[in-house]
């Protein structure tokens, strides 16, 4: 039997900007708990949550780690996972695994910088994902605060649901309940004004709560009627709890265990992860241990010692060991040798876990990132719900420094890139060449530390091509006729086709409109495959074509002489003679550019990207005395950008890229791009 129910289980993530402090609250409720004999610190590198070398030099996160701890408040025992996430940019794919495994969000802020758009953008996340959302300001004990001033900014910028749960007094050193049992003198507010606030957004969904709280005053209210409906509250948007805390000096840190134990959703009441079938129709496990196995792994590290850990969230049914699980739509299964629980780099054996729980095994080589582990081939088709990742725009051209450990890179790679999935390796097969694309030169840094550092592959490194596109810009036709005659049987294709230009981002369209036989059906399929080899090749620079429809209409086959290889001979060159009657454009990626600095640099920064073709959309003051700029560049135009940022900065600088869209690159840079490509010669 599990020592703990699916009810006392919750599972909690903590988010927010580098510097909110959510390593060392992460530590300060560990040491509450009793799960810790002593509270270690991000300076000294004595954290559980950041053990990676590279974190302790660094002294911030750099990948989504876990901790799981009992705790008992008053009669009631809960089981708490704690997932701790990276707050700086570059880093934040993994926190997005993270937030997929639990009921509630946990957007942490510094007290002393206020609400920062990172925060904002991981409130607005959490809330399209059906999240329960909860603020909490930390490092109450700094000097010069004005919390007042912050709350009310929550309540204008988030929404009037925020409420505070509780308010610092004695000068900031403790804070004071204004929920459970509101009494004593706030620091600002009133205690009595907070709590009848929260009561009052709490009764009102709830029809006949409201109509016994009226009849009645607070003191008839049932205490597990008024949790269900603070759930509700939650669970529905109505209520984003504020609490605030110091996990220096220890001050909230109880009152914040209380609310997680009292007051945050258990799996059995959060908004339900639902699942997508083959389909493409919505599903939903249930947090019922005795049903069949459901489970979405969010998280892959490759431990020297443990081999290879696969972190997953178990949504129905449980997991033992000797449990034979299957791996998404595969027909072997594998069994659970061992079943671990995580605490920082501890991975620690257990017997059992069940609906709600979140786990890992090792050494299973079929487990991927984001797949679903089940037991049962009914659910062969269950896939999990995206999870939207930023895109990967900052890349670097990568090759082994000694000839002969291509293969060793290669695998070095796959593992970085099954532990991250912001970290994407592409293979240019005509230019020979290895690109790792990340979301930063940070994130790209640390990949190479560790590749260096823990699967000992020295690189050598370059920038790489910019990920260009080509595409039409007008309807045209196009045709070839594939003849070759080598005294024995020949070959022979013709392909007629049109292509027409698509709406930006679009895609690709293949349109099959032959009638009468004149190509035969079981030859479309190579002429498909001609017009895919000439799409990943390009027409007029070689880079890959996009946005466009290709409609086949007609062609010429010979009884003895046609084979499929003719056919995707004549798709192929039809398409690239379609093309260069099209107006053929080349497109080049744009991406949505940050740039964080001092105020006094607002100027410089600006100034410097309106000489990269910048279009600048708006500037903001996410904490006192920084200034944010917002911009759309080409990326073309970035290549040592982190460097001129610090230059403009005086090393303060910082910076983060999301993609954007593809647009036509000017006439004369597109005038380069056509003269520097130099294509192969291809046989006919």
């Amino acid at each position: 039997m599990p020592r703990f129910t699916v009810q006392s289980i919750r599972n909690i993530c903590l988010l927010g900007d580098a510097g909110a402090g959510k390593t060392s609250l992460a530590e300060a409720l560990l040491k509450a708990a009793g799960a810790i004999s002593a509270q270690g610190s991000v300076e000294r590198g004595n954290t559980v949550m950041d053990f990676e070398p590279q974190e302790k030099q660094r002294l911030h996160s750099l990948n989504a780690s876990m901790a799981s701890f009992d705790y008992t408040q008053g009669e009631q025992i809960a089981h708490i996972n704690v997932l701790d996430t990276p707050g700086l940019s570059d880093f934040r794919g993994p926190a997005f695994g993270a937030l997929s495994a639990v009921e509630t969000a946990v957007v942490v802020l510094n007290a002393q910088r206020g609400l920062d758009n990172q925060s904002i953008k991981w409130l607005e996340i959490a809330k399209a994902r059906g999240h329960e959302c909860v603020i909490v300001v930390n490092k109450i004990d700094a000097d010069s605060l004005d919390l007042s001033v912050l709350l009310d900014d929550l309540r204008e910028r988030v929404g009037p649901q925020c409420f505070a749960l509780n308010l610092p007094a004695q000068r900031h050193s403790k804070v004071v309940d204004c929920f459970f049992s509101p009494s004593g003198e706030a620091d600002f507010s009133s205690v009595a004004q907070a709590h009848q606030r929260i009561i009052d957004q709490v009764v009102e969904i709830n029809p006949s709560l409201m109509e016994h709280y009226l009849d009645n005053g607070e003191a008839g209210l049932n205490p597990s009627e008024l949790h269900d409906a603070f759930e509700q509250c939650l669970r529905e948007g109505h209520l984003i709890p504020v609490l605030f805390t110091s996990a220096k000096t220890g001050a909230g840190i109880p009152q914040l265990l209380e609310a997680i134990v009292k007051l945050f959703p258990n799996p059995a009441e959060g908004n339900a992860e639902p699942f997508i079938k083959s389909d493409g129709v919505e599903v939903k496990a249930r947090p019922d241990p005795n049903q069949h196995v459901i489970a979405h792994v969010f998280k892959i590290v490759n431990d020297p010692f443990v081999g290879k850990l696969s972190v997953f969230r178990i949504y129905q049914g449980s997991v033992r060991k000797d449990t034979q699980l299957f791996v998404g739509d595969g027909r072997k299964g594998f069994k659970v040798a061992h079943l671990y629980k995580l605490f920082g780099k501890e991975a620690q054996e257990i017997e059992l876990g069940i609906a709600g729980d979140i786990c890992a095994v090792a050494k299973v080589e079929e487990i991927t990132l984001d797949c679903i582990l089940h037991d049962s081939h009914d659910e062969d088709d269950w896939h999990a719900r995206s999870l939207e990742l930023p895109k990967s725009m900052v890349g670097l051209s990568i090759e082994p420094s000694v000839r002969g450990q291509e293969q060793k890179l290669a695998s070095a790679l796959h593992k970085l890139a099954e532990e991250d999935a912001c970290l994407r390796i592409e293979h240019h097969i005509e230019l020979n060449e290895t690109v790792l694309r990340g979301l930063g030169e940070l994130h790209l840094r640390v990949a190479q530390e560790r590749l260096r550092e823990r699967f000992q592959v020295e690189i050598k490194t370059a920038p790489p091509r910019i990920a260009y596109r080509e595409t039409v810009s007008t309807e045209a036709e196009g045709h070839h006729r594939h003849k070759k005659q080598t005294g024995g049987a020949g070959q022979f294709g013709e392909v007629f086709l049109r292509v027409k230009p698509l709406a930006r981002g679009a895609g690709f369209s293949f349109v099959n409109k032959v009638v009468g036989g004149s190509i035969p059906h079981n030859f479309m399929p190579a002429v498909e495959k001609g017009v895919h080899l000439a799409l990943q090749s390009g027409a007029v620079a070689g880079f890959a074509l996009q946005d466009l429809e290709v409609t086949v209409y007609d062609g010429k086959h010979h009884a003895v002489d046609s084979k499929e290889i003719a056919f995707v001979s004549a798709g192929k060159k039809a398409l690239i003679d379609a093309i260069s009657r099209a107006r053929p454009v080349i497109l080049e990626p744009i991406v949505t550019l940050q740039a964080f600095g001092p105020e006094a640099c607002m100027g410089a920064i600006t100034t410097g990207l309106g000489a990269k073709r910048a279009k600048i959309i708006g500037t903001d003051a996410p904490a006192t005395g920084e200034v944010m700029v917002q911009a759309e560049v080409p990326m073309a135009e970035l290549r040592d950008y982190g460097s001129e940022l610090k230059a403009q900065t005086g090393g303060l600088g910082s910076y983060a890229l999301e993609f954007a869209r593809y647009e036509a690159v000017p006439i004369s840079v597109q005038r380069q791009l056509i003269e520097a490509y130099r294509p192969g010669v291809e046989e006919d």
